[in-house]
């Protein structure tokens, strides 16, 4: 048990400290001395302290180890304080957190300051100076006109698309020494120059999208040639509908979950789209006139007729192509990918079973009796049908709106041209594989 502090005054402080060599301690006018040398008596001297030596000594350290431990309890409660204060304090923000701010809307994007700001892409792009003078879009208009033409009046060979792309699949058309470009396209230094989608497939895979498939509304049988009049929409009850992929399961939400759709026009979920991005080695490449609507105005944006005229085929499919690929729309994130703008998605098994052949552009005002003339172009179709999101396309269709070129005409589905007739379909498919078809050699490739 500690000594009280308040000891009896014997002798002044100013005595005892000289005494002891000490310091005096004043608490509340009570004297205590804390002594930072012990007395020393002589053997020459027989005089007394007014305190006496062992007992000044042992009040003394007590006193010390009292001080000592009131200030490490001081400290230790100090520290408990500060915590539970901290505790508290705690607390109380998180019951007084800000509401978030209300989410962005479909053309907004929210960012946090001290006071949030609210910015409207499509306002920004009204005003903007990169949109400003429709004068500044180079190619617009750059599309060289060559109207469709009886395919039995055809003067060269012209070899038409969406064709049968099953592996092994031959068409009738002799091409002579005119082969695809079997490059991937960049290496070629074309780049995609516009990217639209087609309800249902244009082109025929056996076993991926084919009479077999099916989707909300049901699907086209494989023709005689015949007419096809699916459609997604009341609005595009005229559009011709291709074939269909085999994911679709009514009974499964993700094919029948609707979407709430915020860019892209007259999309369905369940449905199977063929998605085309033309390429050219003409377009204008990595500026911001890249992507156009026509895409042909993309394709024949640094090309003047002049020119245009002095290639030969074999020039036209080694710089014109498009890549092709085909989903199924889910309404599940599993699925999402953010950029389907720049071309064919190549990951994993997605773009890796590669048809190549030379074609021509499709679209529904041509079929097996009227051949488009836009031709050769090297066509690479992924072979199997895939899974996507309905959010990866309506980003699709909202990067589209952001273009410098009023792309707004291929924000919705077109319709599909009719397979084409084995007469009308090109003979120099390459395989990339070790087994071949005729005298075709087949090796790996990838897009």
């Amino acid at each position: 048990m500690c000594p009280s502090i308040n000891m009896k005054r014997t002798a002044s402080v100013e005595d005892l400290n000289t005494s002891f060599g000490g310091e005096a301690f004043n608490d509340n006018n009570t004297n205590t001395i804390i002594p930072t040398s012990l007395p020393v008596t002589t053997s020459s001297s027989n005089e007394q302290y007014p305190i006496k030596e062992d007992t000044t000594d042992r009040r003394t350290k007590n006193t010390l180890f009292c001080l000592v431990g009131g200030l490490s309890v001081a400290t230790v409660g100090l520290l408990v304080s500060t915590i539970v204060l901290i505790g508290m304090y705690n607390d109380s923000s998180s019951t007084n957190v800000q509401p978030a701010p209300p989410s962005a809307t479909k053309d907004t994007i929210v960012i946090e300051s001290s006071s949030s700001t609210t910015i409207d892409f499509f306002e920004s792009k009204a005003t903007s100076n990169f949109f400003s003078n429709p004068s500044d879009n180079v190619c617009s208009g750059a599309k060289l006109a060559l109207e469709n033409k009886l395919c039995a009046d055809l003067d060269v060979p012209s070899p038409q698309a969406g064709a049968n792309v099953t592996k092994g699949y031959v068409g009738n058309m002799d091409m002579g020494d005119i082969k695809p470009n079997t490059k991937p396209f960049f290496q070629s230094n074309m780049c995609a120059v516009n990217v639209h989608w087609h309800l249902g497939t244009e082109h025929y895979s056996y076993g991926q999208f084919d009479e077999f498939g099916s989707g909300p509304n049901g699907n086209a049988p494989r023709p005689e040639w015949a007419q096809r009049d699916l459609a997604t929409t009341e609005e595009a009850k005229d559009i011709r509908g291709g074939f269909r992929c085999n994911h679709y399961d009514e009974t499964d939400t993700k094919f029948t979950k609707p979407y709430e759709w915020k860019h892209c026009e007259g999309m369905e979920v369940g449905e199977t789209y063929e998605v085309h991005w033309p390429h050219s080695a003409a377009g204008a490449c990595g500026t911001v006139n890249q992507y156009q609507t026509p895409f042909y105005d993309g394709v024949f944006c640094n090309l003047p007729y002049e020119t245009f005229e002095l290639l030969e085929a074999q020039d036209i499919s080694n710089a014109v192509g498009v890549h092709s690929q085909v989903f199924t729309i889910v309404n599940d994130e599993e699925f999402f990918y953010p950029d389907m703008m720049r071309g064919m998605i190549v990951d994993k098994d997605m773009g890796k079973d590669i048809h190549i052949y030379t074609g021509s552009t499709t679209g529904t005002s041509r079929d097996n009796e009227m051949c488009s003339q836009y031709a050769p172009v090297t066509w690479q179709v992924d072979r199997q049908c895939h899974m996507i999101s309905a959010s990866s396309f309506d980003k699709l269709c909202y990067d589209m709106k952001m273009q410098r070129s009023d792309m707004s005409d291929d924000l919705h589905a077109h319709g599909s041209r009719e397979l084409v007739h084995d007469d009308l379909a090109a003979n120099n498919q390459y395989y990339p594989e070790a087994t071949g078809v005729g005298n075709r050699k087949k090796r790996n490739l990838r897009a």
